[in-house]
């Protein structure tokens, strides 16, 4: 759906759309289809920590930009109100962006605006000339 990837491959898969897409708040909607419930027929817990991490990626990418790329290290999100049918809405805003790390709130709605999910996520800024990035060749050899 963008240059940065956002909107392609699992995203795309799990039914992702990004109406809204900006530095200080991005918005992500899904229209939950029979493939995202749990046997129970309620949302998978794992759609609504999928739409927490792209909201919030999306958004920390966006602050980023050329300096590099941004990674997520830690993903919380609660489960507040199960549902099985309708759209609901992921909206991110930045808790703190910073020189290493960013922290970033992502509420979930449903369709009348009800509260269904909330998040936090934590990335890594990774700087694009590889300062203060992990050093991996130890793992790699």
């Amino acid at each position: 759906m963008n240059e940065s990837g956002f909107g392609t491959g699992f995203d795309k898969t799990v039914g992702m759309d990004y109406p809204e897409m900006t530095a200080e708040r991005t918005v992500v909607t899904c229209e939950i289809t029979p493939e995202l419930l749990q046997p129970y027929g309620i949302v998978h817990g794992g759609v609504y920590c999928s739409l927490v991490e792209s909201a919030a990626s999306l958004g920390a990418a966006l602050w980023y930009g050329e300096r590099g790329h941004v990674v997520g290290v830690a993903n919380h999100t609660n489960f507040l109100r199960a549902i099985g049918s309708g759209t609901v809405t992921a909206t991110a805003t930045p808790i703190h962006r910073g020189r290493t790390q960013q922290l970033w709130l992502v509420k979930v709605t449903d369709d009348t605006g009800r509260d269904i999910a909330r998040g936090e996520v934590r990335l890594a800024n990774l700087p694009a000339d590889g300062a203060g990035s992990p050093d991996t060749s130890e793992r790699d050899a």
